[in-house]
This record gives C-alpha cells, sequence and structure tokens, in this order.
C-alpha cells in the first residue's frame, strides 16, 4: 500500500468487522481468544498504528500534558525538563512542548489554544517574568494550568509551582552577615525577570533587619560578563571603598567576579567574600569553591507535573514555594580584621 493501513485493513486481513477491530484496540472484553488472536496477528503483520489524535478528541484522554516555555533567560532549563518528562513518564503521560518568546497576549493564547486542540489534558507554562502572568491573567484554556517559576498568579484557577528566591537570597544574605560583613553589595539579575527580582527583595530584607549592616546593589543581567564588569567597578571606582562581602545574583555572574578580583589582584575570601545562588555544574570546583545557594530544579519540574495530575483528577488549584540551600564552601569567610 501506498497509504498507512487503516482499520478496515486490519479488518479485511483478519476476516472481521471493523467494529470488532475497535472493540479489540479498545480492550472490549466481548471479543472470543481466537478473534482478538487474529485480528492481533493482522495489525503486527500490517504494521498500523492507531490515531492517537483522533482517539483523544473522540475519548477526552490523550495522556499528554502541554509545556509552554514562556521565558527567554530559563538558564536551568534542562534540569527543569528532566523533572518535567521523568513525572509524566512515571504517570503514563508524554510532554508536547511548544514556545511563546514574548509579543501580544493573542499570541499566546494562540499557543496554548494549539496545544488544547491537540487534546492535552493540561498545562504547564515556564515564565520568568511578569509579562507572562500578566498574558495569563484572562485565558480560559478549559483544561488545568500551572505557572512554573513565576512568582504569584492573580488567577486563581491557575496554580503555580516555583522555587523561593526570596528565602535563598536572605539565607545567602544572613550567612555573610553571621561572619561579620557589614558592607554588603549585591550584583542583581536582570531585574525585568521574577528571580532576580525575589532575590533583591530577599537581600534587602536581611540587610533591613541587621543593625548597622550597609547595603549596596548594582544592577547586572545574570550574565558572567555583568559580574566581570561590575567586579572590576567596584575595585577601580573613585570614593568608594571596596565592600567586605558580595552577593552575586547566580553563579555566572559570580565566576565574572572571580575572574576580574584574580587580574586586579583582589583575593576571595581574604579581601572580600562572595556568595552565588543556583549551584551549578562545577561551581565546587571554582578557586575558591563557590559559596552559593542550591535549588533543586529537577524537583520543580517534578512537582509541577504531580500538581497538574491533582487538578486533573478534580482537585482545584494550588500553589508551592520549595525552599533552597545554602551551600557553603571556600569563598567565604569573616571580613579581615581593620589594621
Amino acid at each position: 500500500m501506498n497509504r498507512a493501513p487503516g482499520m478496515v485493513d486490519v479488518a479485511r486481513e483478519a476476516g472481521v468487522s471493523h467494529v470488532t477491530v475497535s472493540r479489540v484496540l479498545n480492550d472490549h472484553p466481548s471479543v472470543r481468544p481466537e478473534t482478538r488472536a487474529r485480528v492481533e496477528a493482522a495489525i503486527e503483520k500490517l504494521g498500523y498504528r492507531r490515531n492517537s489524535v483522533a482517539r483523544a478528541l473522540k475519548s477526552r484522554r490523550s495522556s499528554t500534558i502541554g509545556l509552554v516555555l514562556a521565558g527567554t533567560e530559563l538558564y536551568e532549563l534542562p534540569r527543569i525538563l528532566r523533572g518535567v518528562q521523568s513525572a509524566a513518564r512515571r504517570a503514563g503521560y508524554w510532554v508536547n512542548l511548544a514556545s511563546w518568546q514574548g509579543g501580544t497576549t493573542m499570541d499566546l493564547a494562540e499557543t496554548l489554544q494549539r496545544l488544547t486542540d491537540q487534546a492535552v489534558e493540561a498545562i504547564a507554562v515556564i515564565g520568568d517574568r511578569p509579562m507572562v502572568v500578566d498574558a495569563l491573567a484572562d485565558i480560559v484554556t478549559g483544561v488545568p494550568m500551572t505557572v512554573i517559576m513565576s512568582g504569584d498568579v492573580p488567577n486563581p484557577d491557575l496554580g503555580f509551582v516555583e522555587l523561593d528566591q526570596e528565602l535563598g537570597a536572605r539565607l545567602a544574605a544572613r550567612h555573610l552577615l553571621e561572619l561579620g560583613h557589614r558592607h554588603i553589595v549585591h550584583l542583581t539579575g536582570a531585574l525585568r525577570t521574577f528571580d532576580a527580582r525575589a532575590r533583591v527583595e530577599g537581600w534587602r530584607t536581611a540587610i533591613e533587619d541587621a543593625p548597622q549592616a550597609r547595603g549596596e546593589l548594582l544592577e547586572g543581567d545574570f550574565t558572567g560578563n555583568s559580574g566581570y564588569r561590575l567586579a572590576h567597578y567596584l575595585v577601580t571606582r573613585e570614593e568608594h571603598e571596596l565592600p567586605t562581602a558580595i552577593f552575586a545574583g547566580n553563579d555566572q555572574m559570580a565566576m565574572g567576579v572571580l575572574a576580574a578580583f584574580a587580574e586586579l589582584g583582589v583575593k576571595v575570601p581574604g579581601d572580600v567574600s562572595l556568595v552565588g545562588f543556583d549551584d551549578i555544574a562545577g561551581a565546587a570546583y571554582l578557586v575558591p569553591s563557590l559559596t552559593t545557594v542550591r535549588q533543586d530544579f529537577v524537583a520543580l519540574g517534578e512537582r509541577s507535573i504531580e500538581q497538574l495530575l491533582r487538578t486533573i483528577r478534580g482537585e482545584p488549584a494550588s500553589s508551592e514555594r520549595i525552599p533552597p540551600e545554602l551551600v557553603v564552601r571556600r569563598s567565604t569567610a569573616p571580613p579581615r580584621p581593620l589594621a
């Protein structure tokens, strides 16, 4: 045949009606064992494959979850996807991937509609900035939805799962304060993102709660280049003393700081203590090894799917924040005593 075999071809090969073939495919108990065996042999011989989309539209069950990537600065996306995929597979679901990189609310609605047209049973959206949540505020899809890495979602029909960025930043700042540092600079990530804003809030809260502490904020963009540039600025600027501690917006920026300080003869942690964020692969092997905040991105992906599965079963949308963990290594130490 020049086309894919259909149910009628299987029925003809097995010498039965197409209704009988349908019953075999749907595991109906009324089919006699010898008839079932004949139909299964015909399926195997012809290489027949079911039209899963048509079947899903008819039954409203596709065993598929839609996933929309709605951001351009999802640095730990591979680990999130690994969690999504593993949790979906354990539950017997496939993941259908789509992307929305900004634009209008109508564009996002169209992306979601394309997924629902393919009979997905639920949709997860990975969003890294407020415009994603704003765009989702009034969209109705007819299937359960959750937002990953989003911050609070104003639409009560949407759940969300996020890593507690604000708590992680407080842990980082408090660690430096407990070591005795009182002048702590925060090099921010891209402030258009939820992550950077939450980390600023956590750092600021810790500084405001500490007597005699002085905070200073310099805006970066999550790249190693911005960490490198800002570190150069801190050392070479006039009429400002070098801080005793730096909290970088992420580990990439911390790596840039280390490179700049190595060039300029600033010792870490002898002159300046340094904390990163994310605990990326290799952070433990930098020189010095990097104190940082570890986030479980695999768990983030897994929890989002688990939440969607609960919603599919009829439970209401919910929210969840996953706490991070401070990992103390050799890039932080008490400040050097004043001469």
